[in-house]
């Protein structure tokens, strides 16, 4: 897995290439740890790249959410695809996350 940050208008955009799975899924979880508290705005994920996620990265999103709220920011996923999209689907994390169609309009959900 790679992890890609760069800063975008009043976000951060974190691209997520490769697979999430029980082995990389605490990486990504500490690449985004220095983020939690560093200034405000949102975090956009963007896992157009992500070929594959499972249970262990789903976990990892919500505990990264879970922090971003608890430092008042906002994460908009966005880029989703294929497998990954269907397991969001399946596991009910279009409801529980605001999920943009493009990384445009993530960036503009302010």
């Amino acid at each position: 897995m790679e992890i890609t940050t760069r800063n975008e208008k009043n976000a951060v955009v974190v691209t997520v290439t490769g697979r999430m799975d029980a082995v990389t899924a605490p990486e990504f979880e500490k690449n985004l740890s220095p983020l939690m508290a560093a200034g405000a705005g949102t975090v956009v994920i963007n896992f157009r790249e992500l070929e594959y996620i499972s249970s262990a990265g789903l976990r990892s999103i919500l505990a990264v959410a879970k922090q971003l709220k608890a430092h008042q920011r906002e994460m908009v996923i966005t880029g989703l695809q294929g497998s990954v999209q269907e397991v969001f689907k399946l596991s009910g994390f279009y409801s529980i996350f605001k999920i943009a169609a493009s990384e445009e309009e993530a960036l503009n959900t302010d």
